[in-house]
């Protein structure tokens, strides 16, 4: 049986087999998507730098994959006291695919669906 903490390193072995590993940038902080100068719908590439080295990156694409979560940080828990720190929000979807997809020129829908967490007795945690 795989549990969850191991099936991300087991599907990121098997991502980098297919691509090969020189094909594969990690720890890479991506903050600006790049348009297409022919079609000015589409999005052409991204730029970003290493979180762990001096260097910048230029990305040349066919298509891009925004794939960076939601939101959850920009509201505050309901929760009151030592619940509070019971509710789990994810500290890494701050919004930023919100902004890189808008300066794209992506038209943003469903912004009334907002995540909620699921609660039990004495504790708060992710629904699923």
């Amino acid at each position: 049986m795989i549990h969850g903490e191991s099936y991300k390193p087991i599907i990121a072995e098997a991502a980098k087999m297919a691509v090969g590993e020189e094909n594969v940038y990690e720890r890479v902080f991506i903050f600006e998507l790049l348009k297409d100068k022919n079609d000015p719908n589409a999005v052409a590439g991204a730029v970003g730098f290493s979180v762990r080295e001096p260097k910048f990156y230029v990305f040349k694409a066919k298509a891009v994959i925004l794939a960076t979560g939601g939101a959850t940080l920009l509201f505050r828990p309901r929760s009151t006291g030592e619940a509070a720190g019971r509710t789990w929000y994810a500290i890494f979807d701050t919004g930023s695919g919100y902004y890189m997809g808008l300066k794209a020129g992506a038209m943003l829908t469903q912004f009334e669906h907002r995540f909620i967490p699921f609660r039990f007795k004495d504790g708060y945690g992710p629904v699923g």
